[in-house]
């Protein structure tokens, strides 16, 4: 069972719109393929009860209202009236799982909570409403009060109801606690369906849920992303995982492809970003940086494990930057359709390498433009070298360039004022080439781009066009600094000339 519309949006900052839990729940029945949802809370609001309302009619259409289920209340009767108005035909049904619970907030004997809930029960019968218990607690329950627990339990076994859903609701359970509570329980109660219900405090929500899967729980819920209060719920996409790598004798009917795309939509409607590395779901788990490990998925898949990103509906990257070395670059390549020599990838390697020190961030979108630059810049003989510059822009004043220029062996310095940085650069060059008796080509087009697709912050490529008396051509320079690449495509531009 997913609980992501109800448990899951109690995550802190996160509320569902009417039509956003619509679009969840027909992509976790129809694309997704859970066994069922838990969609919301009973009297919680207006929306919320207009969004169970258009789930249920959704459903109903479908023949798969069976599949909808909403946390009720013990409370005379008020949440399955709630029900009935929203069209819903399964309470889980919220009751104490521990003594502590019932003692301190509830202040009622066992006896008197049994009565109210056995009243609930059979109002819901009348109504058509089937029940599934929840024992909230119901892991501390088993820690401290055991006795009260297998109480309750025989007394829900004289009820009619179809599940007991057991939580862990502070996460407080270890996996070998998790075998051991539930292998208690099903093995005095065999007949009675139990659902296993883990929270991640201690990050043991996938173990906890692979242990009570061992122990012979029959259902188990779970969320997208692992959303949930506090740490979250045990996550849809591990757990999911788990059971088909580790477990093959229980069969699941949750599609692997769908689960990235879905969990990308969830991220967007509720705002609740996923780290970059959480397994299967991550931005970063199928990508390879060191490039000791692409160089082995070349020779007989040696860094593969059966996590294959295509499962997931997913591609392996192979990242770029300054331990990736030849074999990144050259996967890299592989995808973009592109061969180099072996001196030209060490020279492209070099670059990424420098880039990297920078902390820049290069992807694959980048490489063409890397490769241009680095094996152009390599045909050229740098007699004329732009040693240094000073480029200052500040409010109120003009911008202004000082600036070192290497001419046949001797340094020339010249400081210009312009409209902006680079017109000022090129007006303190000019002061140099003047000095020289040498004029420079007009400046008819100036290009900035960023590589298409790219989404790194590591290039920024500048195309100047210049104009002599005899000829029209183009340069380009490459850097993370806009005003950076210009003044490298002037360097290409005075050594050509």
């Amino acid at each position: 069972m997913d609980t992501t519309l109800r448990d899951g949006e109690q995550t802190s900052g996160v509320s569902f719109s009417a039509s956003e839990k619509l679009t969840i729940a027909q992509l976790l029945l129809e694309e997704l393929k859970v066994d069922r949802i838990e969609i919301a809370s009973t009297r919680v609001s207006d929306g919320e009860f207009e969004a169970v309302k258009n789930i249920c009619k959704w459903a109903s259409d479908k023949g798969l209202l069976d599949k909808i289920e909403v946390l009720s209340f013990v409370d005379k009767g008020l949440s399955i009236d709630w029900m009935v108005k929203t069209g819903a035909k399964v309470q889980n049904l919220l009751t104490k799982g521990s003594i502590n619970h019932l003692k301190h907030q509830l202040k009622k004997t066992p006896e008197e909570h049994f009565k109210g809930i056995a009243e609930v029960i059979s109002l819901a019968k009348e109504k058509e409403i089937e029940t599934n218990v929840y024992l909230e607690d119901w892991s501390n329950g088993m820690k401290n009060s055991p006795e009260y627990v297998f109480q309750f339990l025989d007394f829900l076994n004289t009820q009619e109801i179809k599940r007991v859903l057991l939580p862990d609701t502070l996460g407080v359970l270890s996996p070998s606690e998790s075998y051991k509570y539930i292998s208690e329980i099903k093995l005095k109660y065999p007949k009675i369906h139990i659902d296993f219900h883990a929270h991640n405090d201690y990050d043991l929500g996938v173990a906890n849920v692979l242990e009570a899967l061992k122990a012979g729980a029959d259902g188990i819920h779970l969320t997208l992303n692992g959303m949930g209060e506090r740490a979250g719920n045990a996550p849809l996409a591990s757990v999911v995982a788990v059971i088909n790598d580790f477990l093959p004798q229980i069969e699941i009917s949750v599609n692997e492809k769908a689960l990235y795309s879905v969990s990308k939509l969830v991220e967007t409607f509720s705002g609740f970003r996923i780290p970059v590395n959480k397994p299967i779901l991550g931005e970063n788990v199928f990508t390879q940086t060191a490039g000791i490990h692409a160089d082995g998925d070349s020779k007989h898949n040696l860094y593969f494990n059966d996590l294959m990103p295509e499962r997931f509906g997913r591609k392996r990257q192979y990242a770029l930057g300054k331990t990736s070395g030849k074999a990144n670059i050259k996967k890299n390549l592989q995808e973009l359709g592109l061969q180099l020599n072996e001196e030209d990838i060490a020279k492209v390697t070099q670059r990424i390498i420098e880039l990297g020190d920078k902390k820049e961030v290069v992807t694959k979108e980048d490489l063409p433009y890397i490769i241009s630059d680095v094996i152009h810049n390599a045909v050229l003989e740098e007699k004329i070298i732009i040693t240094s510059y000073v480029l200052t822009h500040s409010k109120g004043l003009r911008p202004s360039t000082t600036v070192s220029v290497i001419i046949d062996g001797e340094t020339i310095e010249e400081h210009a004022q312009g409209d902006g940085q680079f017109d000022a650069f090129m007006n303190a060059l000019k002061k140099v080439y003047d000095s020289k008796n040498l004029e420079l080509p007009k400046l008819t087009d100036y290009v900035v781009t960023i590589p298409p697709g790219s989404n790194s912050d590591a290039l920024c490529e500048t195309v100047i066009t210049w104009k002599t008396n005899e000829k029209t051509f183009k340069t380009r320079g490459l850097d993370s600094d806009q005003t950076v690449s210009a003044i490298v495509a002037t360097q290409k531009m005075l050594n050509i000339i």
